[in-house]
Order: structure tokens, then sequence, then C-alpha cells
């Protein structure tokens, strides 16, 4: 049976409102730790010890820490409508899509566990930071779902390019994590009674440096051997070289400048576009 235009627009609907809210809840999250927010909700799942919401007493921080609790709750929809029109649009159109669906639906439960934790032991940062490897992973997720719902078409490349893609891609990931420790190591905690990880901020942003120079090596060299061919592989690699460069340069203001709130903000925002074109990149190439 054929698959209705309705049907298919529907699912692709889906798809990028799972990719969209999935880097919108890292973004949310991180502004949560920014306005020192993070202990808005002093419990989980509660918001407090005698309520599941916000109440007056939690002030402008507890709207903003529930405030991201309920993003969680339209991310779960959002999964359950994906999963229920992968699975309802017909054999031939959501092979391969019924899977990501259902692991996009099981990661947002785990989000808010390590967030629920992360809560719990009042910011602990290496918790923190699993919760943003949860998110970066879960965009990643989302990209390739977004990806098989479009049937991405893949370009035909030389041995060497299709290493060189993977090779991006676990560089550009090694300095997402890196980025992670980073964060917290240094300010912006979540709340004043939060304790940091206790590295050398300065050091550790020199050594986050050493990934991101070398993907935008990388990078340019992928771009240069891509630049005849057509295909998808050449505009997300394109892509994916612009956003590093913006980055860099928007890493190091920040650094310059004491990591003033608002480029923090867009750095975070920076490295989950990031983790979605580094899967992209990958899934646009195919070896001859």
């Amino acid at each position: 049976m054929p698959v209705s235009k309705r049907a298919l627009t529907t699912l692709r609907v889906a798809g990028l409102a799972s990719l969209i809210s999935e880097i919108l809840i890292v973004v949310t999250g991180g502004l949560v730790r920014l306005t020192n927010s993070g202990l808005g909700c002093p419990t989980w799942p509660k918001c407090t010890t005698q309520s599941y919401v916000t109440v007056p007493a939690q002030g402008w921080h507890g709207v903003v820490e529930f405030g991201n609790r309920l993003l969680t709750f339209a991310l779960a929809l959002i999964a359950v409508f994906s999963i229920v029109i992968a699975i309802r649009i017909g054999r031939k159109v959501r092979r391969g899509l019924v899977w990501p669906s259902l692991a996009l639906f099981g990661g947002i439960i785990l989000q808010a566990v390590v967030g629920g934790i992360s809560v719990l032991t009042k910011l602990n940062p290496w918790i923190v930071g699993l919760h943003f490897v949860v998110s970066a992973s879960m965009i990643a997720l989302a990209a390739l779902f977004v990806w098989r719902i479009y049937a991405g078409q893949q370009t035909l490349v030389a041995k060497f390019e299709n290493f060189n893609s993977k090779l991006i891609a676990i560089i550009g990931f090694i300095a997402v994590i890196i980025g992670i420790i980073v964060t917290g190591s240094g300010p912006h905690a979540g709340d004043d009674v939060a304790k940091r990880n206790g590295l050398d901020s300065e050091l550790w942003q020199h050594i986050h440096s050493i990934p991101a120079y070398l993907l935008l090596v990388l990078l340019l060299i992928q771009v240069i051997l891509l630049r005849r061919r057509d295909g998808s592989a050449k505009i997300f690699t394109v892509a994916l070289l612009i956003s590093v460069l913006l980055q860099a340069t928007l890493g190091v203001i920040q650094a310059r400048l004491a990591l003033p709130i608002g480029l923090v903000a867009l750095h975070i925002l920076g490295a989950s576009i990031i983790s979605a074109l580094l899967t992209l990149q990958l899934l646009a190439i195919k070896k001859r």
C-alpha cells in the first residue's frame, strides 16, 4: 500500500521536532545552570518535598528549573508520536525508523533520571557532565532518525575520505566531551553550594583546544577532497567546518571575557549543533 503524502509529511515533522527539541533542552538546561537555577527545585522527582510543581517560595530559580523539567514531557510526547507514526506508516518506509524512535523515548527517560540524580547530588559536576553526554548522544540519535526519515543519499568516496569522515566524528565527539570536563572546572556551577571538579580550568581549556584544532584541520582536508563531489556529504562537511570555526572563535572570545553568560549559552548551542552535524557528515559518506 503506497504511503500518503500527508503521512510522510507528518513523519518528517516529527523527526525534525525530535532533533530541534533535543537541541533545545540542552540549551535550556545550560540556561538553568547559567542562571544559578540548578537547585531551583531542590529535590526530584518532586520540585519541593510537598509539591511536584514550583511554588512561590522557590522564586525565579524554581520557575526556570521547573520549566526545563516540563520540556522533558514535551520531548516524551514527541517521541511517543514518532513511534506511533513510524509503526503505522508502512513496512517499506518504516524500515530502520522504529528502533531509533524507541531509543529516543528510552533516552529521554535516561535523561530525566540522570538529571534527577544531578539534583539529588547537589549538582555534582561529573553527574551534570554525564547529563550533557547523554544529551549529546540523543542529539546524534535524533540526527540519525531525521536522516533515515528523509532517506538521505550517501556520497560515494574513496577509502581515505571514508576513513577521514570516521576520524572527524571521533575527534569531534572527543572535543565535545573534553569541553564538558572544562565546564565542570569553571564557574557557572548552577548554584552557590555546587562544587566544581577541582581541575585546572585554564589547563583544560588548552587541552580542549587540541582536538578542536585537529578537527578543523581534518575538516579542511575533507572539504578539499569533496570539492568536486556532489551530494549531501559536501554540504554537511562544509556546514560542520563553518560551525566549528564559529565555535572555536566563540570559545576564545568567551575565555578572554571571563565566560559571560550569553556567550556561554551560544557555545552550548554550538556544541549541540556540532553533535548533530558530526553524525550527519558520517552518515552521508559511503566508501566505493
